[in-house]
């Protein structure tokens, strides 16, 4: 994005100014769009990355949810047994089983042990899931 990207973008706005009135011109307002969006998202990412923490498993309590942590969880109304992983907003995917520690279900297993029932508030209820295993 800070590279290529720029230079493709620069490119597309020097042939788009090289057609003339610019006051007018469809494809040099839309090269500066594009151009625009490109450094909004690299300032994001370099403050996503100015304020990133590697994490030490090593350092981190093994039999407490935690960032990090995939627990396996059974539900207490249905008996289905389920099993998640705790991390960063970022890298949440619920079809991998990934959630965010700040969902609702990722912010109410927070800090529970092996052998907690844990109620969680969600839109459509209350879920009541037992911790089974905690591992990393």
């Amino acid at each position: 994005m800070k590279t290529t990207k720029r230079r493709e973008l620069s490119k597309a706005i020097g042939e788009a100014r090289a057609h003339g009135d610019i006051s007018e011109n469809a494809e040099y307002d839309s090269a500066k769009d594009a151009q625009g969006m490109n450094e909004k998202k690299i300032a994001e990412l370099d403050a996503k990355l100015a304020n990133a923490q590697i994490l030490d498993n090593a350092e981190i309590s093994k039999d407490e949810v935690l960032i990090g942590a995939t627990v396996k969880l059974k539900d207490m109304d249905s008996g289905e047994e389920l099993e998640y992983m705790i991390v960063a907003e970022e890298e949440a995917d619920f079809a991998a089983n990934k959630i965010s520690i700040q969902s609702p279900v990722g912010t109410g297993l927070l800090n529970h042990k092996k052998g907690d029932v844990v109620e969680i508030q969600v839109p459509r209820g209350i879920l009541r899931y037992k911790v089974l295993k905690i591992s990393r």
